[in-house]
């Protein structure tokens, strides 16, 4: 039985992979998302969404990510369960833990982040047990307890607002001077309001102590280098993220120092045909709605580029008869200029040659393959393969019609 060829396949279901899903199954794409846990990734966790746009507060992350899955679900994307293990960039084949393999014209890639560990004494030993990065999944386990946040970015001082409705006192442990944090400044304000939240400053986590649960920490001031043991029922760490992209490294994908998917603008990686997008990616903010941008530029993206190259491989590179492509751009006037003469000349070997024009704005990809810098440049391809080129000032009808006679069957 031969496999199914989708057109896109996306490997992560956080909200870039649900957007790409989504953009790519409304464009009549044959889509399938992998996720190896529950659609949704970070967003999920994440009890209140009050800065997505369009709904109010109240609205949670589960809510909305379900929101997400249902609409590319009502496009007709597939979503399955699936933990991606490699990846032939170069075919397009996906290879999951469990021995599935799919096979795709492109790769959307939003395998997502985790939260970053301190590798401190006690924390993988509590992990758990008193040890957590998610205040949505675990706050209601500290009901009337102590709890200690580590960060002071968006999500730490967010989550301990969050722990709060819950907890008996929330302390934040922050590596700034007093007063200094990094979360947006709606966020700071509302915390120094809180009177659940207190505060230790210039200061880190040393250790994490319990016996069958946490009950201890270890807490080190990073100017005196001070150690002070305090009691606590739970640790909540915020100290960024670590993208997900292991099972990337040596597929030719370009990754950054820090393991994060190198893109342009389009959300192009280094491989044609494969984008990535979400938390992963390098980017100035990570957010939902970011995310859920990426996804919705990579559809778009990936759908011209299949139209550019398949109609590239059946005007082009299957053609029977020789061809003579012609790559221009309207908004150059010596392109236009000699777009007269050059289809004039090529049209006197009708039946023996092929002639296509390409726009190189439209066809980017196509002209900065075969190394196309210049308007008017004619690219003359025999069974698929280059044969010969002209740029600018060196074509003449001369010259046209003696490139041809040299490359005609025969000749």
């Amino acid at each position: 039985m031969t496999q199914k060829v989708y057109d896109v396949i996306i490997v992560g279901g956080g909200p870039g992979g649900l957007a790409a899903a989504i953009y790519g199954a409304r464009s009549r794409l044959s889509t399938l998302l992998i996720e190896k846990g529950a659609p949704g990734g970070q967003a999920a966790t994440t009890e209140d969404m009050e800065n997505y746009p369009g709904f109010a507060r109240g609205t949670t992350g589960p809510d909305l990510m379900q929101a997400f899955t249902d609409h590319a679900k009502s496009f007709g994307a597939e979503i399955t369960r699936g933990d991606v293990t490699t990846i032939d960039m170069e075919n397009k084949i996906v290879h999951t833990k469990a021995g599935e393999t799919y096979e795709a014209k492109t790769i959307i890639l939003s395998p997502g982040a985790v939260p970053r560990k301190l590798n401190i004494p006690g924390e993988a030993a509590f992990t758990g047990k008193g040890v957590s990065y998610c205040a949505t999944c675990d706050a209601d386990f500290y009901e009337d307890l102590d709890v200690i946040v580590l960060g002071n970015g968006d999500a730490a001082v967010e989550e301990a607002g969050y722990l709060t409705k819950f907890a008996n006192s929330v302390t934040l442990v922050v590596i700034h001077d007093e007063g200094i944090l990094d979360a947006a400044p709606m966020l700071q304000e509302r915390a120094f309001k809180n009177p659940k939240i207190k505060w230790i400053w210039n200061s880190t986590l040393a250790e994490i102590k319990g016996e069958a649960l946490v009950n201890g920490v270890v807490i080190k001031n990073i100017k005196t280098n001070e150690l002070t043991e305090m009691p606590i029922d739970g640790v909540f760490i915020y100290v960024g993220t670590v993208p997900q992209t292991g099972f990337l490294k040596d597929t030719g994908l370009e990754l950054d120092s820090r393991g994060y998917i190198i893109t342009n603008e389009q959300m192009e990686t280094n491989i044609d045909g494969v984008y990535g997008v979400g938390d992963a990616r390098v980017k100035y903010l990570r957010q939902v709605v970011t995310a859920a941008s990426d996804g919705a530029i990579a559809a778009f993206a990936a759908e011209k580029y299949m139209v550019e190259e398949e109609g590239f491989k059946n005007s082009v590179l299957d053609e029977a008869l020789p061809v003579a492509v012609t790559f221009w751009s309207p908004m150059v006037e010596k392109a236009v200029e000699m777009s007269p003469m050059i289809e004039t000349t090529l049209d006197r070997f009708a039946g023996q040659l092929k002639a296509v024009k390409m726009d190189t704005y439209r066809n980017q990809r196509v002209a900065k393959r075969y190394g196309v810098t210049k308007n008017p440049t004619i690219v003359f391809f025999r069974g698929g393969e280059v044969v010969a080129t002209l740029v600018e000032d060196a074509i003449t009808e001369e010259s046209i019609s003696k490139t041809i006679a040299e490359i005609l069957p025969g000749a």
